[in-house]
């Protein structure tokens, strides 16, 4: 198997990540996964494809991520996981959607408009 690249996006995070076979190791922006995400539940998130499938120690993932929180990187992640998954095999597809993982998450900010203090908030409003 010949490197395998993928992409994830959530908010305004980008992953783009390659799959090489390999020992299971995750490396995010030169980074280890634990280094990079201190929190156990956000290295869940990050793992839940391959534990799926039963794949954390065959492939080495190498990401580059950019953009957004913590929370979104890790779902975005998630998303290039699963999509490089299903490049490797197309039979994993059917169990990856049914856990929801091969959906992109379309919610986005929404901008802030001129005369509110918010997007859709509105100033104090008194009627005296």
């Amino acid at each position: 198997m010949e490197q395998i690249n993928a992409l994830g996006r959530r908010k305004s995070a980008v992953a783009r990540i390659f799959v090489t076979e390999g020992s299971g190791k995750i490396t995010i922006n030169k980074r280890d996964l634990t280094e990079y995400f201190p929190s156990s539940i956000l290295q869940f998130v990050v793992k839940q494809p391959l534990t799926l499938l039963e794949a954390t120690e065959k492939y080495d993932i190498k990401v580059n991520l950019q953009g957004g929180g913590f929370t979104g990187q890790s779902q975005a992640l998630r998303l290039a996981i699963a999509r490089a998954l299903v490049k490797i095999n197309a039979d994993d597809k059917k169990a990856l959607r049914a856990e929801g993982f091969m959906t992109r998450d379309p919610r986005e900010v929404e901008r802030k408009k001129p005369g509110r203090p918010k997007a859709r908030r509105r100033f104090q409003f008194s009627k005296r």
